[in-house]
């Protein structure tokens, strides 16, 4: 279980106080408004925001101590922070090994990855060559491969138009069957994984303020300021 208990962090215009739980194996969709602290929650879980004070475990081991390196942890950043001179299956590899010096077994890994994906074939390809929605996809199995239990999607699918976006939202509930991984991911259109979340949580104003099942979370007292932040964001 991921447990955030009273994590706080400042900064001259800015105050965010985080407490909440995740349990393992989960999805959690996180929704907000803009600049509300959706991003900063999952930088903080990686372990790029370092609170003042405050509890944050997972899965009973406590993960502030711990450099982002060395935390349980893998993320997709909204831009897939992909590396342009290397090829798919080379950017799917630094999620194993950043030397890329791979074994055999490795690499029928990395292949078997990228055709979970949807990418077989494409091993070969450089993110030049890619569409936004296969560039995303390779940056998702990156994450996978790595074998880390916990997931963080940061608006990783806001850039692809609607149709190819819920595939994308699919594609995550079907890779997690796969392999039990918990998945936080925030996003701007709840509509498109209110069927697939385990949790939705509502962040604004650097604070929790809402979390339960997304049936719930949607149509609480919290359904207008909640469909304000998706028209904002």
């Amino acid at each position: 279980m991921l447990v955030i208990e009273d994590c706080r962090l400042t900064w001259p215009d800015f105050t965010a106080d985080y407490s909440m739980t995740v349990q393992t194996g989960a999805l959690c969709a996180i929704i907000g408004p803009s600049g509300g602290g959706k991003t900063t929650l999952l930088h903080m879980i990686a372990g790029f925001e370092i609170p003042e004070s405050g509890r944050l475990t997972f899965d009973g081991v406590d993960l502030l101590p711990l450099e982002p390196a060395k935390r349980p942890v893998a993320i997709v950043f909204q831009d897939h922070n992909l590396f342009p001179h290397l090829s798919a299956a080379q950017n799917v590899a630094l999620g194993i090994r950043p030397s890329l010096r791979m074994s055999e077994d490795e690499i029928r890994l990395i292949d078997e990855m990228l055709e979970a994906v949807g990418l077989k074939g494409f091993g070969g390809r450089k993110p030049g060559e890619m569409s936004g929605g296969q560039r995303q996809r390779v940056a998702l199995a990156r994450a996978l491969v790595s074998g880390r239990p916990m997931i963080l999607l940061d608006e990783p699918f806001s850039s692809l138009d609607p149709g190819l976006r819920r595939d994308m939202v699919q594609l995550v509930g079907d890779l997690r069957r796969r392999r039990p991984v918990t998945i936080l991911m925030t996003i701007h259109t709840p509509e498109d994984v209110a069927s697939l979340a385990d949790q939705m949580v509502f962040v604004a104003d650097g604070r929790v303020l809402a979390s339960d099942s997304p049936s719930a979370i949607l149509g609480g007292t919290l359904a207008s300021r909640i469909a304000a932040a998706v028209s904002d964001g």
